[in-house]
């Protein structure tokens, strides 16, 4: 790999034990991009709207829905994030309000056996359901979830999809859904409306 990386740390704030993976990007990666990559290591589904801000700027997909917002396509995380320590915040689904902390831990991160672009390397535990209701509703649906007795506990199960393990977590399986990011997510030698 011939291309700089970055090596990022992301948790999830307010759940304990602490939800969070460290991955790797490319520092030429685009914010609308890296999204997608959070996406896929953490768990969540893109199902809902998204913001980073960086310092006191704040970028998005949808500018026009905020007073003060960027495209976030627009712009590079190694234009903005350079110094090895800086932290920036990731928002993700405005109405559960799920944020996040990246660090940036290495800013010049050098790995022989990197097997693509963006990798992920470790963490921790099993992201809530979308749309499980914030925090204190995370909290409500594992206590449902682990307690057969508990009301709520077959419809949690069925709305869910029949398990849901809190502390799974496989960073092979996540490597596997990047992978196919990558691939689907690739430069074609020309363009989709090419007239033939």
């Amino acid at each position: 790999m011939d291309k700089k990386h970055y090596l990022l740390r992301i948790r999830l704030l307010g759940i304990e034990p602490e939800i969070w993976r460290r991955f790797v990007v490319p520092l030429d990666i685009t914010l609308d991009r890296l999204h997608d990559v959070i996406q896929i290591v953490m768990g969540w589904t893109d199902s809902h709207l998204h913001e980073f801000t960086i310092g006191k700027k704040r970028y998005t997909e949808y500018p026009e829905s905020t007073e003060d917002g960027l495209e976030c396509g627009k712009y590079c995380l190694g234009d903005l994030i350079k110094q090895k320590g800086r932290n920036f915040r990731y928002l993700y689904d405005f109405g559960d309000s799920w944020e996040h902390e990246l660090i940036l831990e290495d800013n010049r991160y050098v790995y022989p056996e990197l097997q693509s672009a963006v990798e992920c390397l470790d963490g921790a535990r099993a992201c809530p359901p979308e749309d499980v209701g914030s925090i204190s509703g995370y909290y409500e649906f594992c206590e449902a979830v682990k307690d057969p007795k508990h009301e709520e506990h077959e419809s949690y199960l069925v709305w869910c999809g029949g398990e849901y393990d809190r502390e799974k977590f496989s960073a092979g399986e996540v490597n596997w859904e990047l992978l196919k990011y990558l691939r689907w997510s690739r430069e074609r030698l020309r363009p989709w409306s090419a007239e033939y």
